[in-house]
């Protein structure tokens, strides 16, 4: 009997190929990579915020962390993605 979760990626033309030991150990390599990378880029960001008393600087820093988590988030994605697809 089939999950919910096969029957919906079935659906939507999604794979539900299993994945071997060794794509999920790179793809939890991959995610522990951008997961520290992203928290470096959060604390580096609450140091500038406390810097900071201009409330349009603020603004500025949070945009541009906003966009850096973005980019590092789609690569970690693309890079999963090409894990998978090995």
């Amino acid at each position: 009997m089939k999950s919910s979760f096969e029957l919906a990626m079935e659906r939507l033309g999604g794979s539900t190929k299993k994945l071997s030991d060794d794509q999920k150990m790179k793809i939890a390599e991959i995610d522990s990579k951008y997961k520290a990378k992203i928290a470096g880029i959060k604390l580096r960001s609450q140091e500038d915020l406390a810097k900071t008393a201009n409330p349009e600087e603020d603004d500025k820093i949070r945009k541009e962390v906003s966009d850096e988590i973005q980019r590092l988030e789609s690569k970690c994605e693309k890079e999963k993605d090409k894990v998978r697809t090995e």
